[in-house]
């Protein structure tokens, strides 16, 4: 089994690592982005590692955790044209990107897949989170705190986190059990 996690920002990046201290090993990593500064309150990332692309270097804090694992990290922006190819592998998606088209884009083309999506990530506000499952997709968030509106941080970032790592834990207890 699988687990795509399409952006390895703030979401992706502690989704990541709930997934591995909770024993799951086969992850496809996907960002083409670099660690700047900014990131460090909220991401699974350190200050010696700026600069760096955020795929590769999860990557290797994840091995930190268990060098066991088999984890695939691209350094690749993801689009209409690779992102069936990308993610063909997977058999679930965890989806973590800071960009509505981007979210857009993966849920609308990748809709055979099971996709765990965040939507209302930023603020301090933990009481107005919420879960919706809609068909194959699972959306985690308050769905109203727009990341251009609000700060983000650590505490609802890590939050929001830790509950779509449970709906993966969960998924996968039910695959196993059929």
């Amino acid at each position: 089994m699988k687990i795509g996690i399409a952006g390895c920002g703030g979401i992706g990046s502690n989704v990541a690592m709930h997934l591995v201290r909770s024993k799951i090993s086969n992850l496809k990593l996907v960002d083409f982005d670099v660690i700047e500064e900014s990131n460090l309150n909220r991401q699974f990332y350190f200050k010696n590692q700026l600069g760096k692309y955020k795929s590769q270097t999860l990557k290797e804090n994840l091995l930190k955790i268990d060098e066991t694992l088999e984890i695939e990290a691209l350094v690749e922006k993801i689009e209409l044209e690779n992102i069936n190819n990308i993610f063909k592998d997977c058999d679930l998606i965890v989806e973590a990107f800071d960009n509505k088209l981007y979210k857009k884009l993966l849920i609308e083309t990748c809709k055979n897949k099971t996709i765990i999506s965040a939507n209302g990530i930023a603020g301090r506000d933990l009481e107005s989170l919420k879960y919706r499952k809609l068909g194959n997709l699972h959306i985690v968030g308050d769905f109203y705190s727009d990341i251009d509106e609000y700060k983000t941080y650590s505490t609802k970032v890590m939050l929001v986190a830790s509950i779509m790592a449970n709906i993966v834990l969960d998924y996968l207890e039910d695959r196993n059990e059929k």
